[in-house]
């Protein structure tokens, strides 16, 4: 039960925190002081991402940590047929189901599963061209790391779902395993060293705090599998500097911009971090001046806002999420039943589908395993 509470709040924090900044995103601070005053933002405020006025719809970031959750529970069915784990192959294919949803006006006829026929998701959120370039038809190909040096935030705003695998340390995992499994698949899309070890580096603070530990020796392991790791150094110096203005300098919106704008990896998740330690929880009211911090500020402010959430969400589990938040998020119901089927998979799996049974229903609902 605290496993499955501890998946349900990192992703429900993260789409939370990608729906409190993405309407703010592009905004400057003076914009942002006139219009929220010193508290920031600090609820959905009306966006028209699809025309239409709404409140608490979500971007890209949140729908691609929905698709890596689909392709580690497919990867899950995998290693149930005794085929192994390993989990980028099948989190690639689920990546390319993502950018069917953004070429598409619906589902495909076919079996893709039942997260490719959520209509919801075929809405364009102002994707990364990073992201849409590396994974058109005619990109590298499958398997493949991008071709390109990016290190923009695309693939460390996708990577918390690599730390929820509850059996990385229990079976015999490491840290070093779960790093190097979310770097990977950052590196689908995005070429940058850097890219790629931001995303590690979040994968392993996850993976420690859905263990139970507190953010600051998760974040001592994060940083200590990192240093092991060639061109760690502005990754490292970014966390670093987050945890120095965490001691040292005050939970203003001034302070977050001298950790940078958020668009690129590293600049993301010093910010996301540097929030969180400044508000560490662990109820609802902290949570959301963690996420206002993380979002108030004049650059990427769903990505910083929707790691942060990742990050609190895992910390302290779904109850430590603002309740007048959670409830008028977009694609909650769809986000609830996807974090539960991966607590199923990955700790009651034989529960699920039985080999010997013509019609396992399980994996008709995630194929391709």
């Amino acid at each position: 039960m605290e496993f499955r509470s501890r998946v349900r709040g990192c992703l429900l924090g993260g789409a939370v925190g990608d729906a409190l900044g993405a309407p703010v995103e592009f905004s400057s601070l003076a914009d942002l002081r006139a219009r929220f005053g010193p508290a920031g933002v600090r609820e959905f405020i009306v966006d028209y991402p699809d025309g239409a006025p709404v409140r608490g719809a979500v971007t890209d970031d949140t729908q691609m940590t929905l698709w890596t959750v689909e392709g580690l529970i497919r990867a899950g069915v995998r290693r149930d047929r005794g085929l192994g784990f390993n989990p980028v192959g099948p989190v690639h294919h689920a990546y390319y189901r993502w950018y069917d949803t953004q070429v598409l006006p619906g589902p495909p006829a076919g079996g893709g599963g039942w997260l490719q026929g959520e209509q919801w998701l075929y809405a364009r959120r102002a994707p990364g061209n990073t992201c849409l370039g590396a994974l058109r038809q005619d990109a590298p190909h499958f398997g493949a790391a991008a071709d390109n040096n990016s290190k923009g935030c695309g693939g460390v705003m996708r990577s918390a779902p690599f730390g929820l695998l509850p059996f990385s340390r229990a079976r015999g995992g490491t840290d070093s395993l779960v790093f190097t499994w979310a770097a990977e698949a950052a590196g689908l899309t995005h070429g940058h060293p850097t890219g790629k070890l931001a995303s590690g580096a979040l994968a392993v603070l996850i993976a420690r705090l859905a263990a139970g530990e507190g953010l600051d020796a998760a974040l001592d392991a994060a940083m200590a599998e990192l240093a092991t790791r060639e061109h760690h150094e502005e990754t490292t110096r970014a966390l670093r500097g987050a945890r120095e203005a965490a001691a040292d300098r005050p939970a203003t919106a001034e302070t977050v911009e001298e950790l940078g704008g958020g668009w690129i990896a590293e600049e993301a998740l010093a910010i996301a971090v540097f929030a969180a330690l400044k508000h560490p929880g662990p109820g609802p009211e902290a949570f959301l001046d963690a996420l206002s911090l993380a979002v108030t500020h004049s650059g990427d402010s769903d990505s910083t806002g929707a790691i942060c959430g990742n990050i609190l969400g895992a910390l302290h589990g779904e109850t430590a999420v603002p309740p007048e938040l959670v409830f008028e998020v977009e694609g909650r119901a769809t986000l609830l039943v996807l974090a539960d089927d991966f607590a199923y998979e990955f700790t009651a799996s034989g529960r699920l589908h039985d080999d010997h049974r013509p019609e396992d229903r399980w994996r008709q609902r995630y194929p391709g395993g």
